[in-house]
């Protein structure tokens, strides 16, 4: 059941399951293999609402809770069904005492083999550990990876671990005040990158103007990247061999030539156990299978950031610019 809210919206009530003539969280059925991935009559509801941009969500099995950056608040935010919106973590992003805007809090959230909790922060150029359990956040951090060959890193995005425990992530430059103008950038690519069991850092392309989101297909043989791109808006694969070097870098499925009008990139990503990939593009979340045929489609009228799904598979969260939605995939 859909959760009625209001939006003002040029000095009028606008009911936030249609806007611009879109219905929140309708499923766009494209090919007849989604009705095996999604029930037929679910839809996304809003469970949380009130944020500048909502990004980076994983969800804790062990606490049952949903955990999400508002990137600008330089807070992360968590969610439970008995609590509902909760603070959870402040500062997530920026340790500075100088003054600064933009984009400076945690983005990309996820754990690590032991269940702790690693960040992409932007204010503070790196990938970290929190130092403290996840039942009983504080914001004091272990760094992981902060330069490549001696240069900070842009803003790191979003992140996935491989089953070596080895890091991959994304650098763009989002979370500098002046992204590519900014005075202080120091690396003139937009990386992304593999911070090795032993702590060094290597670059795995810096092939990719505003890459993003990031994830493995099934037996990690291939590695997703979105590009948050107006101008290349696609979704990149690259083939990892036994040796672990990166090749045959290509457009894995592209969303240019969307209508006019039409809100979102390329953006955060999930794929499942069986090769289904969730990742925030154009006009919402798009569906489509580890071959990149597209299945189908949530459709949101404003920009998805970013997704999550719970351990068992079957509810995915969203995170949709000021609000969090949930869709419950199967029963």
């Amino acid at each position: 059941m859909a959760i009625v809210l209001f939006a003002c919206n040029n000095n009028k009530q606008t009911k936030i399951e249609e806007v611009n003539n879109i219905k929140i969280g309708i499923v766009e059925r494209i090919d007849s293999a989604i009705n095996g991935i999604i029930d037929e009559g679910a839809q996304a509801e809003i469970i949380s609402e009130g944020y500048e941009w909502s990004e980076g969500p994983v969800w804790v099995e062990s606490e049952q809770m949903l955990l999400f950056s508002d990137v600008p608040r330089d807070t992360i935010f968590k969610w439970t069904e008995k609590n509902r919106k909760e603070v959870y973590l402040t500062p997530s992003g920026y340790s500075g005492t100088t003054k600064r805007g933009g984009e400076m809090g945690s983005n990309g959230l996820l754990l690590d083999a032991e269940g702790r909790l690693v960040l992409c922060q932007h204010g503070d150029r790196r990938i970290a550990r929190m130092d403290a359990p996840i039942n009983s956040p504080s914001p004091s951090y272990t760094t992981l990876a902060d330069n490549f060959q001696g240069k900070k890193f842009n803003s790191p995005n979003d992140a996935v671990y491989n089953s070596k425990g080895e890091l991959f992530f994304t650098d763009p430059p989002y979370g500098l005040e002046k992204q590519d103008e900014d005075p202080g950038k120091e690396i003139s690519f937009q990386g992304v990158y593999r911070v090795n069991a032993n702590g060094t850092v290597d670059l795995v392309t810096d092939s990719l103007t505003r890459p993003n989101g990031i994830a493995f297909l099934p037996g990690e043989k291939t590695l997703l990247v979105a590009n948050s791109d107006p101008a290349k808006p696609n979704w990149y694969a690259f083939d990892i061999d036994s040796n672990n070097n990166i090749m045959n870098g290509r457009i894995f499925l592209s969303a240019a030539n969307q209508p006019a009008g039409t809100k979102g990139l390329p953006d955060g990503l999930k794929v499942d156990k069986n090769g289904i990939v969730f990742a925030s593009g154009p006009g919402g979340i798009w569906i489509f299978d580890s071959e990149a045929k597209l299945l189908g489609k949530i459709k949101l009228p404003d920009p998805a950031s970013n997704c999550a799904l719970t351990d068992d598979g079957k509810t995915l969260f969203i995170t949709n610019d000021m609000y969090v939605l949930r869709i419950v995939l199967r029963q």
